[in-house]
């Protein structure tokens, strides 16, 4: 498999989920680093977002990413129904980072939900704030902002790092 193989994205059906809940594995492992969550006695870590993703509820999207026909990743999309959309959740395989595959994957996600966009990362995690940064600035130019917003229910984390812009740019 090559980076320049065809990246495709495109909606998860239920016969996805299965894929999706073994990358879902490998998602929340990553961001353990950076919350200090550790698995539940059966491996699995929580899963409440991959629920909705799945649930058929028309306020969410889950999404597949392949390249070459391995999945490299997936995206949930919160609040289709409302005016802004939401990046759940978002993952690429270490394998394909920094290679543009998670780029021109947020690309095709967020360009098939034109309009006002957030996502959360942590200052944590340097590689996303790097990522989602650089999103913002070539999906949104100079129009996007950032802040940073309590963690609801948890005083204990540090304050998500919320990046919000529009999608196409005006």
């Amino acid at each position: 498999m090559t980076m320049t193989s065809e990246l495709i994205v495109r909606p998860a059906t239920p016969a996805d989920r299965p894929t999706v809940e073994r990358l879902w594995l490998l998602f929340r492992h990553d961001l353990s680093e950076f919350g200090g969550q550790l698995p539940k006695p059966d491996g699995t870590f929580r899963r409440e977002r991959l629920e909705a993703a799945f649930s058929g509820d028309v306020d969410w999207a889950p999404y597949l990413f392949s390249l070459g026909g391995h999945p490299v990743g997936f995206a949930f999309v919160r609040g289709l129904s409302g005016p802004t959309r939401v990046l759940n959740s978002f993952f690429v395989v270490r394998g394909v980072r920094r290679s543009g595959v998670g780029l021109r994957a947020v690309r095709e996600v967020v360009a098939g939900h034109p309009g006002e966009w957030e996502v959360a990362f942590q200052d944590a995690n340097p590689g996303a704030v790097r990522f989602w940064r650089r999103v913002a600035g070539e999906l949104a130019g100079d129009g996007w902002s950032e802040e940073r917003r309590p963690v609801p229910e948890r005083p204990d984390l540090a304050p998500d790092v919320w990046v919000s812009f529009r999608y196409p740019s005006p």
